[in-house]
């Protein structure tokens, strides 16, 4: 397979992933009775106070609508992009790394690439999340790098 088509592969196979991590989320929104997280919005928020972007940074309801939207997009961002590299990836090491490994990795990875900015930006802090808060995060990644992995699997035959 040529790497383009590798790499378009990956991108939706993390299309698919990024849907399972969000049935994932919501599905444990509606078991809790749990809030969506603002987390996201505060990335964006944080992030635009520091550029001095105002229309994402004032404190009024089209503003925080704007950062709920672009804190959902990069959920999406973030999730394609993992799957683009993915398939870059995956071909080269497909014989020598197991495929339950490389959901783990891509999950890992997916995880780190949203919690990592969110805490730097002040967005939030792992510290104070608890186990709930722990698992909350760390299943619905892992069901995402799962599906991803199955789905580059299942789209590359």
């Amino acid at each position: 397979m040529s790497l383009a088509r590798s790499v378009l592969v990956g991108t939706a196979a993390g299309a698919v992933g990024t849907a399972a991590l969000n049935i994932a989320t919501y599905a444990d929104m509606a078991s809790r009775g749990r809030p969506s997280s603002d987390t996201p919005s505060k990335l964006v928020k944080n992030v635009a106070s520091s550029a001095g972007i105002e229309p994402l940074a004032a404190d009024d309801d089209t503003a925080e609508n704007r950062r709920s939207g672009l804190g959902a997009l990069l959920g999406y961002v973030n999730g394609i992009g993992v799957g683009a590299v993915y398939g870059a990836i995956r071909p080269a090491i497909r014989g020598r790394v197991p495929l339950l490994i490389a959901a783990i990795v891509a999950g890992a990875a997916a995880m780190a690439l949203s919690d990592v900015p969110a805490t730097k930006s002040g967005a939030t802090d792992p510290k104070t999340w608890g186990p709930e808060g722990w698992i909350a995060d760390i299943v619905p990644h892992a069901l995402y790098g799962l599906a991803l992995a199955v789905a580059f699997d299942v789209l590359d035959e």
